[in-house]
């Protein structure tokens, strides 16, 4: 989907594209998605090439900034910011990280590479498997539901809308319950230290 010029119609509230947000969020809704992506797509591209990105990067860029504004809509919290205040920090933070990956990577190219770690070595394949079996030892101590709720979460990468989804429960019970397991995780995991 390339972007293209802004919809030359009167431009959505900021109470519109956050109710298209949620629609994202709460039911997948593709259709919202279409008109935030029509709405944003040039704007953001615009943004990024004042901010001195080329224009093809600047469309990818804001291709992969709503790319995650269909991942993490679940995320958006009308009540702490406008729609296109979040879509726009999206997309900074996705070129300060673009511009950081341009920096190190051309560091690194010119660095030496003796310090190169071998990621087949026997001592990278034992440090694997034992962080591995730290998390595995620390899921089994988990309730079912906070294993649930982490494997949907992070191993399936889910958002929230379908996570509540999936288990029959308010959107706000899913959040809760993602942060809950998380922190049960993250403790469980520093005692096994």
């Amino acid at each position: 989907m390339s972007v293209q010029p802004a919809e030359p119609r009167v431009a959505a509230s900021g109470a519109e594209l956050s109710a298209l947000i949620v629609a994202i969020a709460t039911r997948a809704d593709r259709e919202a998605f279409g008109r935030l992506f029509r709405h944003f797509a040039p704007r953001v591209k615009s943004y990024l090439v004042r901010n001195g990105l080329s224009a093809n990067a600047a469309e990818e860029l804001a291709q992969e900034t709503l790319l995650t504004v269909w991942r993490k809509a679940a995320y958006f919290d009308p009540t702490r910011a406008a729609a296109s205040t979040w879509i726009f920090t999206i997309a900074r933070n996705l070129s300060i990280d673009l511009k950081r990956r341009e920096r190190y990577g051309d560091t690194y190219q010119a660095g030496t590479h003796e310090d190169e770690v071998d990621e087949t070595s026997g001592e990278t394949i034992l440090m694997t498997a034992e962080r591995e079996a730290r998390v595995r030892a620390a899921l089994a101590k988990l309730s079912e539901e906070q294993a649930t709720i982490v494997r949907l979460s992070f191993f399936q990468e889910k958002p929230h809308s379908q996570i509540a989804q999936e288990l029959g429960i308010p959107l706000g019970t899913a959040k809760s319950r993602v942060r809950l397991a998380l922190n049960r995780l993250r403790a469980l995991l520093e005692d096994l230290k």
